[in-house]
């Protein structure tokens, strides 16, 4: 008998409104990250990180806001390991519900050349701001280490150690510069899981500097992470973050296989890109996985022979899981099988030479390098066959 294998539920926390705002180009407003916050509740993640209160007051009025509107997610504020910041992230949005992180610096590298300061005060720095948070009546605080990926290991569990013995209930392993390989971070993780073990949590944050953020946050959760971090279309500094689209899908299908789960309602998700994509002003790419523009189109007519007869012959990932819908676009890779369809939509039978005559005509000449909408090819041959398009059926 094949023994069962059990999937474990993985915690989705986002950081659109922190991590990734802060790339160039995607300031947000309060009011617009509160309408964010909202729609990303509403997709089921347990974490939303609002910003850095300390950094700004527009920071601390989104904290103050999103703070007071969500009802079933946990808001979550970035702070220095300094006092003040996180006496600022209370004041912002109080203890009920929310979880500081103290950042804790991770490496020689960033100790040396941007903190200069040495690895005893950057540990004794972090246990004081945790021990700090929990008088303030803080039930939950994490500690995010900048540069872990390329921390050393005695350093990284004298953090660790020491800041669970001041209270830190949850540890954020932070490739920061996307350095690392899969292989690499789940080592990494499985370390953490050691120095800290459960009820601590372990968190993921990865960015896509390799384009191995998904890899790695995946290998992290199957090395013992609880949670995973992640922003809307992967937005973030430089190359961007784990994407939270992306994972979801991952996990949907392939959840059994790997063992793992997650509570998110995907079928919300692309139009809450959008509306990010309308704040910030993001174009929207062509060839990103789930929530490109193409993502689920075809232009060539292999694929759209399959497609038309069969639609999972080429869509492994369904487009209306996701709120989306497959398009099926004429060009110059387009075949004549398409053309047919179209011709049987609108109730038109021709012969084999009338067919090829129109196929040169609407498709070979007339499209040539782009691509035009099947409703546009469609009203035209409806036109030219005298048709009534109101008559005309198909996709």
């Amino acid at each position: 008998m094949q023994q069962e294998t059990s999937v474990r539920r993985v915690s989705v926390f986002d950081t659109t409104l922190r991590d990734g705002e802060q790339a160039p180009a995607n300031a947000m407003r309060p009011e617009d990250k509160l309408d964010l916050a909202l729609r990303i509740e509403a997709l089921g993640v347990d974490s939303i990180e609002t910003g850095f209160p300390a950094s700004s007051p527009s920071e601390f009025q989104a904290t103050r806001l999103i703070a007071r509107h969500l009802t079933t997610a946990k808001f979550v504020t970035f702070c220095r390991a300094v006092r003040s910041d996180i006496e600022t992230a209370v004041e912002a949005g109080g203890v009920d519900n929310h979880e500081v992180q103290v950042m804790a610096t991770g490496s020689d590298l960033h100790l040396r050349h941007k903190r200069q300061i040495t690895r005893k005060e950057a540990v004794d720095e972090v246990v004081d701001a945790v021990a700090f948070a929990r008088g303030l009546g803080v039930t939950s605080v994490s500690v995010p280490i900048e540069d872990a990926s390329r921390g050393e290991h005695d350093l990284l569990r004298d953090i660790t150690v020491s800041a669970v013995e001041a209270g830190a209930d949850c540890f954020v392993i932070g490739d920061t510069s996307g350095c690392l390989t899969p292989e690499e971070y789940g080592d990494l993780i499985a370390a953490f899981r050691e120095w800290a073990p459960s009820p601590v949590r372990i968190s993921t944050h990865c960015h896509n500097d390799f384009g191995l953020a998904l890899a790695n946050a995946v290998a992290g959760l199957r090395a013992g992470a609880d949670e995973v971090q992640a922003t809307l279309g992967g937005i973030g500094e430089r190359a961007g973050n784990t994407a939270l689209e992306e994972i979801a899908a991952l996990l949907a299908y392939k959840g059994e296989q790997l063992g793992l789960r997650t509570d998110i309602r995907t079928e919300g998700m692309y139009e809450a890109y959008t509306a990010l994509r309308n704040v910030i002003r993001l174009e929207e790419p062509r060839n990103k996985a789930i929530f490109g523009t193409y993502a689920f189109g075809t232009a060539a007519g292999v694929h759209q022979q399959g497609v038309l007869r069969n639609p999972a012959t080429y869509e492994y990932v369904e487009p209306a899981r996701f709120g989306r819908q497959r398009s099926i676009l004429i060009g110059r890779h387009s075949g004549r099988s398409v053309l047919r369809h179209l011709l049987d939509g609108i109730g038109v039978e021709v012969s084999e030479e009338k067919l090829t005559e129109l196929y040169r005509a609407h498709v070979e000449e007339r499209v040539g390098g782009d691509c035009e909408e099947l409703s546009v090819v469609r009203e035209r041959l409806a036109r030219e066959l005298a048709v009534t398009p109101a008559t005309a059926t198909g996709v």
